[in-house]
């Protein structure tokens, strides 16, 4: 009895240990990625990312990284077409992107839902430094963008 209290407690650890890590996002290279259902290219093509796309990595499995996209949806892309640099796809219709982390801050431009921002930095209290590809930068609320 006593043994499998200790394996039951270890289990609520090792699950609890493996929720606590921190989500780890990448985004697509240069080049659209084509997805798979399996990690092979012989596995079912279920989408093309467009360069940029954030994904979050699951899993890494030989050249071949597990990711889920902002519609939680889990495919196969092929390791070498993610990229460090990391990118947030605006999750809310209109996002205001602002001078200074804070509400009051004077709007420098707004980015309607889908929009690739760049993120340069987080900051704290839920921020977000961003840069749009034409140069325009700015903070984002974290909860309005996906991939940070």
């Amino acid at each position: 009895m006593r043994i499998r209290r200790y394996m039951t407690g270890a289990a609520v650890l090792l699950t609890a240990a493996a929720g606590a890590h921190a989500l780890e996002f990448k985004s697509v290279g240069a080049a659209p990625a084509i997805l798979y259902d399996a990690p092979s290219q012989k596995g079912r093509k279920v989408f093309v990312a467009p360069r940029g796309m954030p994904v979050e990595i699951v899993l890494t499995y030989g050249e071949w990284t597990k990711v889920r996209d902002v519609s939680g949806d889990l495919s196969w892309v092929q390791s070498i077409q993610l990229q460090s640099n990391r990118m947030a796809v605006v999750k809310v219709a209109n996002a205001k992107v602002r001078a200074i982390a804070d509400d009051a801050g004077v709007p420098v431009f707004s980015a309607d839902k889908g929009v690739l921002l760049e993120l340069v930095e987080p900051i704290a209290g839920g921020w977000l430094k961003v840069r749009h590809r034409d140069g325009q930068g700015g903070f984002v609320k974290a909860s309005e963008v996906w991939g940070e």
